[in-house]
């Protein structure tokens, strides 16, 4: 089994990659996770996810962890165009 580290630290050694952690610690709020021990890592999330699940054998709780920041490639205005401010 290996280290439990600080989010900061998985970001450091793993950036714009897919983590997969075991035991994660989540934060008061049980939001945001604090820190998590690295299993696997990859910056492809499906190979994370089905390479990764031999690993998961010897814990309780896993979580999937992305590092890097997710750029909007959507823009969500579809429906807002469509209603009439008449129709309200």
């Amino acid at each position: 089994m290996g280290e439990s580290l600080s989010i900061a630290d998985i970001k450091g050694l793993y950036p714009n990659e897919w983590v997969l952690l075991g035991n994660p610690v989540m934060d008061e709020s049980k939001i945001d996770i604090v820190q998590g021990i690295p299993l696997f890592h990859s910056k492809d999330k499906k190979e994370v996810c089905y390479l990764g699940r031999e690993k998961i054998s010897d814990f309780k709780k896993i979580t999937l962890f992305y590092t890097g920041t997710f750029r909007s490639t959507r823009k969500i205005t579809g429906i807002f165009n469509r209603i009439n401010k008449s129709d309200l």
